[in-house]
């Protein structure tokens, strides 16, 4: 029945659905802050449970990869792994930007996906409205001249956990600004795709895409 559940703790939102052949029939999700530790093995099992399913019955799991959260996505990420293991079923591993992108049905111009990184800065990446990829991703820093020379040839809708401090650097009348985080439910037709063409990760050796390294701020000694 190619069943495939979706994970994706890469921001605050935790979000866990189920799919049938590319269409979402299942989706829960909380985004109240970084609870995936305490959510999503909850969500996991009841959102089996109340569309009477049984974990025999998943095809695959579908895991979003980032960039985002470094701990959001080692939850999601080793969860994912870990029931690939046990069940003995195939890894797929969605990009996170391109998730964002597909909450967006434009006709024309472009779309720009973007998590926030910290500060000013955000991941970012560059799709036309067919989701085809336009700019690879960056971990870009935002001020007045950003995007420029997309925005002075038609309409760019900015959407993410960024907008908010993206418009206050960004002034165009060619920019839409949506206020949005990355949910599971917009991983079903990503994940089928990589489905039939058997586009799947090695389970022992996949990792997250951080985009940028993790950095540990060592403690502060004691005087």
């Amino acid at each position: 029945m190619a069943y495939i559940l979706q994970i994706e703790t890469s921001t605050t939102n935790c979000s866990v659905a189920i799919s049938k052949k590319g269409e979402t029939i299942a989706v829960k999700e909380v985004s109240n802050g970084y609870s995936h530790a305490e959510n999503l093995h909850v969500f996991i099992k009841d959102i089996l449970t109340e569309n009477k399913l049984e974990y025999a019955d998943l095809s695959a799991i579908a895991v979003s990869k980032g960039p985002g959260s470094y701990t959001g996505l080692r939850i999601g990420v080793s969860t994912a792994k870990g029931l690939c293991f046990s069940l003995d079923i195939p890894l797929i591993a969605i990009e996170t930007l391109k998730v964002l992108a597909h909450q967006v049905k434009e006709e024309g111009g472009l779309i720009v996906p973007m998590i926030d990184a910290r500060r000013m800065e955000a991941y970012t990446k560059v799709y036309d409205t067919k989701y085809k990829e336009v700019r690879k991703i960056e971990a870009q820093i935002l001020d007045s001249t950003s995007f420029q020379e997309y925005l002075t040839k038609g309409s760019v809708v900015f959407i993410g956990n960024k907008t908010e401090k993206t418009k206050e650097v960004i002034s165009h009348e060619n920019a839409i600004f949506i206020e949005s985080v990355p949910s599971a439910k917009e991983m079903s037709m990503l994940a089928y795709a990589k489905y039939k063409k058997n586009d799947i990760e090695d389970v022992a050796y996949f990792e997250p895409y951080y985009l940028k390294d993790f950095l540990v701020t060592p403690a502060k000694k004691k005087v």
